[in-house]
């Protein structure tokens, strides 16, 4: 692990320490989460249980109260360890890792009787694994807040970073997609070309496909025609405007996205690698949570 990675996963500590992601099945998605794999450890026994929810300081795990664990807690006085893994394309192989961790209590699960939702306060710093993925997301989901009208310029070279397979693309209007090109992207928006009438596409609302590569992904994200600019020399064209409907934007979109500019931020990168951009707002988006 580089010193870099060292200073980043540092702050994720410190910025986001006592801030609870839920898992969410797109949470779930975009940290590769492999929820057959996650289990509570006692006095050498393994029971099988679902992340609800984690932060850095601890965690909520449901897990069958029938299956004796409650006694085996007793006899280990609270404490256990929580197995995590996560999928990890890098490494070709999963990311696996234990928790030390004491039950602070539990409660009936959604009015079950056999369920229930056991709150673990963390003895220890976790594993720097589980600081770098969760960090990624919380990050994402903030400065996608914060820098949302920050716009990357799609030239040769951040379409390699951002690993776009390419700038041409599909633009669903009505569920019908139109072929555009894509001109730049922002957590908020973007800019495409295609064949059109302004007067007959601004206002209407549409679903902008994005495909990226390693790992290969598609995103459609759905948003509205605001803006519409001609198109010097081609009458035929014109260049859209679109802002993103903000509560349905992908999360790992915002990671791909958040990912390519801390990056070029640490570069120390001229700001015309970005393109165009305005200043980031000042108010933080909330924890990343269930919807």
């Amino acid at each position: 692990m580089s010193v870099l990675t060292k200073q980043k996963i540092a702050s994720y500590y410190d910025r986001y320490k006592g801030i609870d992601v839920t898992f969410t099945k797109e949470i779930i998605q975009v940290t590769g989460l492999i929820t057959q794999q996650v289990l509570i450890k006692c006095v050498g026994d393994f029971w099988p249980c679902v992340v609800y929810s984690s932060s850095f300081g601890g965690a909520k795990v449901v897990a069958n109260i029938k299956s004796g664990i409650t006694d085996k807690l007793q006899q280990a006085n609270n404490s256990i360890s929580l197995r995590l893994s996560f999928r990890s394309p890098d490494k070709g192989q999963p990311v696996t890792f234990f928790v030390s961790a004491r039950v602070a209590g539990y409660n009936a699960y959604g009015g079950s009787t056999d369920t229930a939702l056991f709150n673990l306060q963390f003895t220890q710093r976790p594993p720097d694994d589980l600081i770098e993925i969760m960090g990624r997301v919380l990050d994402a989901n903030i400065n996608s807040s914060k820098r949302k009208d920050e716009r990357v310029l799609l030239t040769a070279d951040s379409l390699r970073k951002l690993k776009i397979l390419s700038k041409d693309t599909a633009a669903f209007i009505e569920g019908v997609p139109r072929r555009c090109i894509l001109r730049d992207i922002s957590f908020s928006g973007a800019k495409i070309i295609m064949m059109g009438v302004a007067k007959f596409l601004v206002d209407r609302d549409t679903a902008l496909r994005l495909d990226f590569d390693d790992p290969r992904e598609s995103f459609l994200v759905r948003g509205k025609f605001v803006r519409a600019e001609t198109v010097e020399g081609r009458k035929e064209l014109i260049a859209l405007a679109i802002i993103f409907d903000e509560g349905t934007i992908p999360m790992g979109y915002k990671v791909r996205l958040n990912d390519f500019l801390s990056v070029v931020r640490a570069d120390n990168r001229p700001d015309n690698t970005l393109g165009e951009q305005t200043p980031p707002a000042a108010t933080p988006t909330p924890p990343v949570s269930a919807k």
